[in-house]
């Protein structure tokens, strides 16, 4: 990849590593943005990335280190994958940590749309006069945390529906039997865009035919997402896996009585009062209450009907398909879609990826219009 002015191929080098490290903190840092930062001085090199709620953030570790190894960085050079905030929440302002420390140069990816940072930490970065550079590898920064620009800009989770089907669509048999349509290194790779997530969602049909636990389990993480289901009559059985540790569980129903509610936070469960849209939980009030929470990517897993009221709400930012080579025949579909008049009026997305994954084939696809974005 060609590196522009006025960035040299070193910055892009050490933006690169920064962009690792901020990988690295993928299912640790929720509700907080993924950051690494690396800081490069005279013949020396510390980096660090953004720890869980509450603990330090990139630049603070990658200062930590500085100070383990007993270097100065007075003058060195911060890459950095986002701006610095500037604003004191849980933690104090990583700009003022650079100003303190002395550095010379910072260079970021990507600007922080945070109202509360919103380019304040550049502004007060060069006000102390410190060079900042933005936007060596944005688009790699900003995909990274996607569902976080998407909560700032947009008030609601980046929404990534996940279907593991045959070559010709099916999810399941007519009988519902889906165990396995996907071999064993999809499925993994499936949990690992779960462990991404702030929330995994499904709905009461899926639970009561495949009793799903809903939690990540193949591969390792350091939190749980939250567990979420769409159960407009409470029919959940107390045994259901899906209210078993790990992780919390967040039921979304119609006017549960209290006694009901309280039942149920015995169980560690939180019920939720929501309205209904058509007979079914108002997926506008589901999205801005999980944003509340600060949920910056919600990852949903249901069936054919709830994943066509996802679709045909405009609620889904990305599909995350895996196709089995495989012919089924009769059976269970993507999405219940009510039937089309015109081609012209389908949905239509653009694939951003297409990936082999064990034995199957991994597709990512958003909407090329029509639907929210980031």
């Amino acid at each position: 990849m060609a590196v522009q002015a006025p960035f040299s191929e070193f910055d892009d080098a050490c933006m690169q590593r920064a962009l690792e490290l901020a990988g690295q903190a993928v299912g640790l840092t929720e509700p907080n943005p993924r950051v690494g930062c690396v800081l490069v001085g005279d013949g020396w090199q510390t980096e660090g990335h953004t720890q869980a709620a509450g603990q330090a953030h990139a630049e603070v570790m990658a200062l930590r280190a500085a100070l383990s190894q007993g270097v100065d960085p007075g003058g060195c050079t911060a890459y950095v994958t986002l701006e610095p905030c500037a604003h004191h929440g849980r933690t104090p302002p990583c700009c003022d940590a650079l100003i303190d420390a002395g550095v010379g140069r910072v260079v970021v990816a990507l600007g922080d749309p945070n109202p509360q940072v919103g380019g304040e930490g550049i502004r007060r970065l060069r006000a102390a006069g410190i060079e900042v550079q933005v936007g060596l590898r944005e688009a790699e920064a900003r995909e990274l945390n996607i569902g976080f620009l998407s909560r700032m800009q947009s008030g609601l989770p980046f929404v990534r529906l996940k279907v593991a089907a045959s070559l010709d669509g099916r999810t399941a048999l007519h009988d519902g039997s889906s165990q396995w349509i996907t071999g064993p290194e999809a499925r993994q790779d499936g949990h690992r865009w779960r462990r991404r997530a702030g929330a995994v969602l499904t709905g009461i049909g899926t639970v009561l035919a495949d009793d799903p636990r809903l939690d990540v389990r193949e591969v390792s993480t350091a939190r749980q997402p939250l567990r979420v289901l769409l159960d407009a009559r409470l029919q959940l059985p107390p045994a259901a896996r899906i209210v078993q540790p790990p992780g919390e569980l967040r039921i979304y129903t119609a006017d549960p009585a209290s006694a009901v509610v309280d039942a149920w936070r015995e169980h560690g469960v939180t019920l939720v009062n929501a309205p209904l849209h058509e007979g079914r939980i108002a997926l506008d009030f589901v999205l801005k209450d999980l944003a509340g929470l600060g949920t910056n990517e919600l990852h949903v897993e249901a069936g054919p009907r709830l994943n066509a009221s996802w679709l045909a709400g405009g609620h889904v930012d990305e599909l995350l398909v895996y196709l089995a080579p495989m012919l089924i025949g009769e059976g269970r579909g993507m999405a219940a879609l009510a039937p089309l008049q015109r081609l012209a009026d389908a949905s239509r997305f653009q694939f951003m990826e297409v990936t082999p994954v064990g034995t199957d084939l991994r597709l990512r696809a958003r909407p090329v219009s029509g639907a929210r974005q980031p």
